[in-house]
């Protein structure tokens, strides 16, 4: 039988690694005793605790610097990217990614492998993402790296480890968890959709600012709002789904049983027409070929629109353009701006800034690890063992 005061103590050593860990995250590397002043905890307790730290692998001792006990150099502590690593899995409508980045935030190893999975098979394509999956830990462990968690980014709604929905890969209630079989050393798995996972993505990875609106642009779109550096999930974590704000209440049929959505006008496959990819279609624009110029035209005209609504209801600083709409920048950004130029000149002054995304078509991946990371850093002890 555990008593109750070794269950508080347990509680209270896994908190106090919490906020060491986290400290040294937020401002840097630290001599013990500078951990000590800024966390509060006795100095016995913060060598302690950076003694596990270190074993564990997430810190290591830099150089010495001033600022020890009466005057004498101590030695910083900082976050090690050397052994432990998150892994980042995403399924896209024609391809299979996965990214390994470590715990400050460097990919270390990337892989894309193209696909089509529109309307497919889950165990097959999820077969694959498992063989990606081996392929990319076992090189990771090959250069020092333990990847203890992965989390999956997925173009549909995700409730309680399920993927409810996903119409464009035709897949409905699937139990990814469970038809992957993912090797038992990874320890944690996640799931989420690919929009939130972008923009967490994009906070981590790219812009780094704390509020912004950020817009995915795939065969759907979706997007995600940060809010003082945190995702704003809605009420059942179904909040973003901008690509079925309405733009023309007549217009063509959507598979949402909709009309005139803005996925319509400026999804993927609304941009490309016959084309078999976005590179075409850049290649098109670069050319000056006029059918592609004003694709991005109705496009960036119909997301100006459905922005208008999204900056009235939410008040964003910034929206960020990703996926798809990131290369095609350069020829949406007119047509989007003057949109929302002229539907909010006289009611705000201005609209919020336009920008790219500073991670285009891998924020999504990169969100996916970067939320393992995350939660390494806030529960150290539960993740990895200690």
């Amino acid at each position: 039988m555990v008593s109750s005061r070794g269950v508080r103590h347990d509680s209270m050593r896994a908190r106090n690694l919490a906020v060491v860990l986290a400290t040294i995250h937020r401002s840097g590397p630290h001599t013990r005793a500078a951990l000590a002043e800024r966390t509060g905890l006795t100095k016995t307790t913060v060598s302690s605790l950076v003694a596990d730290l270190l074993e564990a692998g997430v810190v290591a001792e830099g150089g010495a610097v001033r600022g020890g006990e009466r005057g004498r150099p101590g030695v910083a502590v900082g976050l090690s990217g050397h052994r432990v690593a998150a892994l980042g899995l995403e399924i896209n409508i024609d391809y299979l990614a996965a990214c390994v980045v470590d715990l400050t935030r460097t990919v270390r190893l990337r892989r894309v492998r193209p696909a089509d999975n529109r309307n497919s098979d889950p165990a097959a394509i999820l077969e694959g993402l498992r063989a990606l999956v081996k392929e990319i830990t076992a090189e990771a462990e090959e250069a020092g790296l333990r990847v203890i968690g992965a989390a999956l980014a997925v173009p549909g709604t995700v409730e309680g480890g399920v993927l409810r929905s996903a119409p464009h890969l035709g897949w409905r209630d699937v139990r990814v968890a469970g038809l992957m079989d993912l090797p038992g050393e990874l320890g944690h798995f996640e799931m989420d959709n690919e929009a939130n996972l972008a923009a967490l993505g994009e906070l981590w990875f790219g812009a780094r600012e704390p509020d912004f609106l950020y817009v995915s642009g795939e065969i759907g779109i979706g997007a995600g709002l940060v809010v003082r550096g945190s995702l704003f999930r809605g009420t059942f974590g179904l909040a973003g789904e901008l690509g079925h704000v309405v733009v023309v209440p007549d217009g063509p049929a959507c598979r949402c049983g909709g009309r005139g959505c803005l996925e319509v006008y400026a999804g993927q496959d609304a941009l490309l027409g016959e084309l078999a990819s976005v590179g075409d279609l850049v290649a098109r624009l670069e050319s000056g070929d006029r059918e592609a110029e004003q694709a991005c035209e109705r496009a960036g005209h119909a997301l100006g629109v459905a922005l208008t609504s999204a900056v009235h209801l939410l008040d964003p600083g910034r929206i960020v353009l990703g996926g798809i709409f990131a290369p095609l920048f350069r020829w949406l950004e007119g047509p989007v701006s003057e949109g929302l130029g002229a539907r909010l000149g006289q009611m705000r002054g201005r609209p919020p800034a336009l920008v790219v995304s500073g991670t285009g078509g891998e924020a999504a991946v990169l969100g996916a690890a970067g939320l393992i990371i995350q939660q390494i850093l806030a529960e150290p002890a539960q993740l990895l063992g200690l």
